[in-house]
C-alpha cells in the first residue's frame, strides 16, 4: 500500500471527533478492515491518511491515522469503552495491530520546563493562548526563579525546583509527583537545561525536548559562538521525543535557516533562538493533534 491522504468538508462544532492511531504489520484489506469498522457503526470518517513503511526493521509496517465523527451516540463514556472493546477484539487483536483512540472534546494537559531563556515559554504560552495549541497549560516548572513573572503574566502555576549534583534525585521524584497531581499528560522542555535521568523518563509522561543543529556538531557551552568561529552556515533546530541518550530521541520536527559572514554570534543566538521556538511549537502540535506515530527510534507524522 502507498500513503495516502483523504479530506471531506469541515464538520461543525458541534461535532464530536475521534482520532485514531493505528500500526500493524502490511497486509492486504487494511483500510477496508479500518474504514469498515466505523462504516457498519455508521460513523462518518472526516480525515484519513495512510502509509506503508517497506524499510521497516520488523518488515513492511502499515501506519493510519483516521479522524471520525462519533455524533451524539458516544457523548457518555460507556458508549466509547464499548465502542473500543469492539474495535480491540473485530480489528486490533486479529490483525495484530498497535493502536491508540483520543476523544475531541477534552485537551491535553501539559507541563513546561524551563530554566533561563523565556523564548519558548513565551511562544508556547501565547500559541496556546491563541488557540493554535489544543491544550491546558497546566503549570510550569523550572530549576531557577528567573522565569516566575514570565509564567505569572500568562496565569500558569510556576514551581521552582533547584537541583544540584547532590539533590537530583529527590529533585525529580519532586517533579514527578507535581505531575501527577496536576494530571499532566505531556512535558515539554522549553530550555530546561538539566539532563533528565532515565528512572525519570520511564515514570514521566511523554516528553519533547529542542536543541539547536549544527553541521559539524558543537556541543557544551556557547555553541552558536563555536559555530561563529568555524564559520557555520546553516542553523537548524531538532525537535525530538527524549529518551535516555541524550538529544537521540525520535525526531517529530525538524528546520534550518541559512547564514552568514556579515553576522556575529549574538544574532546567530537571535536567528537560532527564532528557528527552535518555531520547531518546537510544530512538535508539540502535531503531539497534541496526534499526528505522530513513533516506531522503534523513528516517528511517523500522519
Amino acid at each position: 500500500m502507498t500513503g495516502t491522504t483523504t479530506r471531506t468538508p469541515p464538520r461543525s462544532r458541534e461535532a464530536l471527533e475521534a482520532t485514531l492511531l493505528f500500526s500493524s504489520r502490511d497486509q492486504p484489506g487494511l483500510v477496508a478492515r479500518l474504514s469498515g469498522f466505523f462504516y457498519e457503526r455508521g460513523i462518518n470518517i472526516v480525515d484519513a491518511t495512510n502509509f506503508t513503511d517497506v524499510h521497516g526493521e520488523r518488515g513492511p509496517r502499515f501506519f493510519m491515522r483516521l479522524v471520525v465523527d462519533l455524533g451524539p451516540d458516544f457523548a457518555e463514556q460507556p458508549a466509547r469503552d464499548a465502542m473500543e472493546q469492539a474495535f480491540r477484539t473485530i480489528v486490533g487483536a486479529p490483525l495484530e495491530g498497535e493502536w491508540s483512540i483520543a476523544y475531541g472534546d477534552r485537551v491535553a494537559r501539559i507541563a513546561l520546563m524551563v530554566t533561563r531563556d523565556p523564548t519558548c515559554l513565551y511562544d508556547l504560552a501565547l500559541r496556546q493562548r491563541q488557540g493554535e495549541l489544543p491544550c491546558e497549560i497546566a503549570l510550569v516548572v523550572s530549576n531557577h526563579p528567573l522565569l516566575e513573572d514570565a509564567a505569572r503574566a500568562f496565569q500558569l502555576p510556576f514551581f521552582v525546583l533547584p537541583v544540584t549534583p547532590e539533590t537530583k534525585a529527590a529533585q525529580e521524584a519532586s517533579v514527578l509527583a507535581l505531575f501527577r497531581e496536576h494530571r499532566v499528560e505531556l512535558v515539554v522542555l522549553a530550555r530546561y537545561m538539566q539532563v533528565l535521568s532515565d528512572s525519570f523518563l520511564q515514570d514521566a509522561p511523554p516528553v519533547i525536548n529542542i536543541h539547536h543543529g549544527f553541521l559539524p556538531a558543537f556541543q557544551g557551552a556557547r555553541p552558536y559562538h563555536q559555530a561563529h568561529s568555524r564559520g557555520v552556515k546553516l542553523i537548524g533546530a531538532t525537535a525530538h521525543y527524549a529518551t535516555k541518550d541524550l538529544d537521540e530521541g525520535p525526531i517529530i520536527e525538524q528546520d534550518v535557516t541559512r547564514i552568514s559572514h556579515a553576522m556575529g554570534p549574538d544574532e546567530l543566538v537571535r536567528i537560532g533562538r527564532d528557528v527552535e521556538r518555531v520547531v518546537l511549537a510544530r512538535a508539540v502540535g502535531a503531539h497534541l493533534r496526534r499526528r505522530v506515530i513513533v516506531e522503534g527510534r523513528r516517528t511517523f507524522i500522519l
